[in-house]
């Protein structure tokens, strides 16, 4: 691996691969990420969407982004403390080499902003959309308590009305899985939607690169059908992060179904779920806080204070 590595030393940038995937999972594993954007999956199946490309300075990994006629930027050096060095590099390169204005690094966990509260030359300021949501894996489980009885009403009405079976994610029910993401993008009119039609194609390409990805999943199936599907992994050594979640539009109580059966069954190392961030969509917010969250995961940007 390291002839590899020594291929893309900053400041050549490459675009993402499958082949890359030894390379930053070796990252992640030293650095154990606790922001949902830090795994290989999530920025392999998100790289047309957000054109990421990476490079390695030193002993970090570094990937930025420009997604359409956005501006050059940053995400979080990946790599051991005191990064000091590479978060103000990193900055004045974005400066000086891509003519940005306003360099920022986006989504940086707190532990590596900690890190840079002294330093007078940046600005850091906390980023609420981005928080991603963070839950006690037994609560998702368990649903005890009135404050999830509807989740357990709705599970069980769906109980009462059909003959459900959970399985886990397999070869063989990736194609039935592509067709319920079809039929949830014809109802949301995803093709009206950049956003929503971009997720279509990371949705695609997570399930299509399943098994190279070494993703988990589970499926709830109804008449050997399937009808709704999960798709995650592990993020650091106690939490696991949901990646993707669809249902069947038409089948009401699918979600808080496989989001239950999924924790108990498929995700048996994690204590934790990390489900992602809300990106201050208030109907997501609400959702999201329904099944109230253990804690946050902050996340901050990153910039120059003169710029």
């Amino acid at each position: 691996m390291q002839e590899i590595v020594d291929k893309y030393i900053f400041p050549y940038f490459k675009d993402m691969e499958i082949k890359d995937r030894e390379i930053f999972n070796a990252f992640f594993l030293e650095f154990q990420p606790e922001a949902s954007e830090y795994t290989f999956t999530n920025l392999f199946i998100w790289r047309k969407h957000y054109k990421f490309k990476w490079s390695i300075y030193k002993d970090w990994l570094l990937i930025i982004s420009k997604k359409d006629n956005d501006a050059w930027h940053a995400f979080q050096p990946i790599g051991p403390p005191s990064r000091k060095e590479v978060v103000l590099m990193l900055l004045e390169w974005l400066k000086e080499e891509k003519k940005e204005n306003f360099p920022v690094i986006h989504r940086c966990e707190r532990k590596i902003v900690e890190e840079l509260l002294s330093v007078k030359e940046i600005v850091i300021e906390p980023a609420r959309q981005h928080f991603d949501y963070v839950y006690l894996k037994e609560d998702l489980i368990r649903l005890e308590g009135n404050k999830y009885r509807s989740k357990r009403n709705h599970i069980n009405k769906l109980l009462r009305f059909y003959d459900v079976k959970y399985e886990e994610l397999i070869p063989v029910y990736i194609e039935d899985s592509l067709k319920v993401q079809e039929k949830w993008c014809q109802q949301k009119r995803c093709e009206e939607d950049m956003s929503l039609n971009d997720e279509w194609n990371a949705v695609e390409e997570a399930l299509l690169n399943f098994n190279s990805l070494e993703l988990k999943g589970g499926v709830i199936l109804i008449e050997n059908k399937v009808v709704a599907f999960t798709v995650a992994e592990m993020l650091n050594k106690q939490t696991a992060v949901i990646h993707i979640e669809k249902a069947d539009p038409d089948i009401p109580g699918l979600y808080p179904l496989i989001n239950q059966k999924f924790c108990e069954f498929g995700l048996k190392d994690a204590l934790f779920i990390n489900r992602e961030q809300d990106l201050g969509i208030p109907g997501l917010r609400e959702a999201k806080l329904s099944y109230y969250p253990h804690h946050f995961v902050e996340k901050f940007s990153v910039r120059l204070y003169n710029a």
